[in-house]
């Protein structure tokens, strides 16, 4: 089969190295700042679109060079695939980090952690016009344990690529395709998520916050509180029995060694993990 990626980052280089030489892609598209995968098409010769493709940017290039293509794979690739580009392909396939419908959107693993899931997963479905709204090929899950950061679960669809993938282009090459409709009434959809959009709001249950600070945990941005106009972000916390009163504001240092201990509705909090090197004071109060 003529295949070609679309791929960005990590995740979208690991895939790509290790099927470039088993099928050698007829195309690789990718983003300005994935130096890795503009190395390895260099290296292996293969026609590469580097940038932003809409507005017929990748189309265009496609045509120049008279490429055609059987299937398009689309691997943590930075882009929204319009429609010229949806229609110039027999198939383009997405590989999406979630149990569709369920966690349409971006960055949907961090998602599940911060709403507590046990479970999550990687959906390869077509491309249509709408957001991760295409038929499903194929679908695996993912066990959330209790200690997963969002870099562990990212860890674990690494792991999942290759072997789906590969499943992903033999159904295509022997036309062995069923295709499932997903089940709109019952998506779910959330959006992009920012380095700002990490702070922690202490009114939160613990179980909230906890599940928040793995969520984005190093080497994420991570979640962060303030204290006295510096931000202090938080890798890892722990529950704690330390007693408090219930009308103490909550995000209170209740104790500072041997690790800082933090009030919250229904709980103390130990910050096990800090990034700064702050020295917080007994009594005073995150924000």
């Amino acid at each position: 089969m003529r295949l070609g990626f679309l791929a960005s980052g990590k995740l979208g280089y690991e895939v790509l190295n290790r099927f470039v030489h088993d099928y050698k892609p007829v195309f690789i598209a990718t983003d300005s700042s994935s130096q890795n995968i503009v190395k390895l098409a260099g290296d292996s010769d293969i026609p590469l679109f580097k940038g932003n493709p809409r507005k017929g940017n990748l189309l265009a290039f496609l045509e120049t060079h008279a490429i055609q293509a059987d299937l398009v794979l689309s691997i943590n690739y930075l882009f929204l695939i319009e429609s010229d580009l949806i229609r110039r392909f027999p198939h383009i396939v997405n590989f999406h980090g979630s149990l569709l419908p369920k966690y349409r959107g971006r960055t949907p693993h961090v998602w599940a952690i911060i709403n507590g899931e046990m479970k999550t997963g990687v959906t390869a479905h077509l491309i249509d016009e709408g957001c991760d709204t295409g038929d499903i090929v194929l679908q695996n899950e993912v066990p959330v344990q209790a200690e997963d950061t969002g870099a562990d679960i990212l860890q674990k669809f690494e792991n999942l690529y290759p072997d789906m993938v590969s499943g992903v282009i033999e159904k295509f090459s022997t036309q062995n395709v069923e295709l499932r409709k997903q089940d709109n009434s019952k998506a779910t959809f959330f959006g992009k998520r920012t380095p700002a959009d990490g702070l922690i709001d202490w009114n939160w249950q613990k179980d909230r916050i906890r599940n928040w600070v793995r969520a984005q945990a190093a080497p994420y941005p991570g979640a962060f509180s303030w204290y006295q106009e510096k931000k202090i972000v938080i890798d890892k916390v722990d529950d704690s029995d330390l007693g408090f009163n219930q009308d103490d504001p909550n995000g209170l240092i209740l104790e500072t060694s041997p690790v800082p201990v933090i009030k919250c509705p229904n709980g103390a909090i130990k910050l096990m993990s800090i990034r700064e090197g702050i020295s917080l004071k007994k009594n005073d109060v995150l924000k």
